[in-house]
């Protein structure tokens, strides 16, 4: 990767990692669907004049299907997932759940695009499922109800981002990515509006969890999904999906920062298993020494 792009994928990882603090802030206060909702159309209203400007409202018109089809998978499905985990989970907990996105990335290439299966894949899958167990089963978090539903949101919301990867790189590519965050985002907006009526919060946000969701909105969403989406059109969706590796540190750090959340044994074995599976199943330390070759 040109410097670039690998300091686009540490804006990214940042604003991404921050965005774990913002759900674990608001969501208690708003709901999953409401924050979601929110989340998403603010970001495309923002985007949206900007889109009008360059005149490629044209562009959205022609891939709507398309966009559609990505503002389900890649944004209103997880986003509600992952505003459901944060009731439950710290910042630091979810993001590393959602460090398991190249690892079901993975197993998305096998079974969709029909990449080999390699030795190295399937050690790098167990080291990941290892990493999830270990979380999961350790003693730091009592294995309630809400807890295992928790993480089973945060799984799910991981394996739809691995799907959406490639499903960009198949159906939208070379769109510009302002067009795909913003058609992906108003898209979600419509999918999510039927839950609306039903999911009304029952208190009112404070100033600062209002900071909490526009920061969420404008940076975590807007911002980073533009990064997020060049990045796929430059390096390809598996290398994007790599930021996944960097998120979790970003987001224990703002964890402890602001909310004091601990960043406990089991988080960073956790973290650990994690990120070398799924480092293992994407290649990565083959590439590295062909590399320096």
């Amino acid at each position: 990767m040109k410097i670039l792009n690998v300091a686009e994928l540490l804006l990214l990882a940042a604003l991404w990692g921050g965005s774990f603090l913002f759900l674990r802030m608001a969501s208690p206060v708003l709901g999953p669907v409401w924050l979601a909702e929110i989340r998403v159309l603010l970001a495309s209203l923002v985007l949206l004049p900007l889109l009008v400007r360059l005149d490629l409202l044209g562009e959205m018109r022609r891939h709507w299907l398309s966009l559609c089809v990505l503002g389900c998978i890649n944004s209103a499905i997880p986003f509600f997932l992952l505003a459901v985990a944060s009731l439950s989970l710290p910042a630091g907990f979810t993001s590393i759940l959602n460090a398991t996105t190249p690892l079901f990335g993975g197993v998305v290439a096998f079974v969709w695009l029909q990449e080999n299966l390699t030795i190295s894949r399937i050690i790098g899958f167990a080291l990941g499922f290892a990493g999830v167990l270990v979380l999961v089963g350790w003693k730091t978090f009592a294995a309630t109800p809400a807890f295992i539903m928790a993480v089973g949101a945060g799984l799910l919301a991981a394996l739809m981002y691995a799907i959406a990867a490639p499903y960009t790189k198949q159906q939208l590519a070379g769109v510009p990515s302002l067009v795909v965050t913003t058609g992906s985002l108003f898209s979600a907006a419509i999918f999510l509006l039927p839950a609306i009526p039903f999911t009304v919060p029952s208190t009112t946000p404070t100033p600062k969890i209002i900071l909490a969701i526009i920061a969420l909105a404008l940076l975590s969403t807007a911002l980073a999904y533009i990064i997020y989406f060049r990045l796929i059109a430059k390096v390809g969706s598996t290398r994007a999906l790599t930021v996944a590796y960097l998120v979790p540190m970003f987001a224990m750090l703002w964890g402890a920062i602001v909310l004091g959340e601990p960043i406990t044994l089991s988080m960073v074995l956790g973290c650990g298993l994690i990120l070398l599976g799924t480092a293992i199943a994407n290649d990565l330390f083959t590439n590295l020494l062909r590399n320096n070759r």
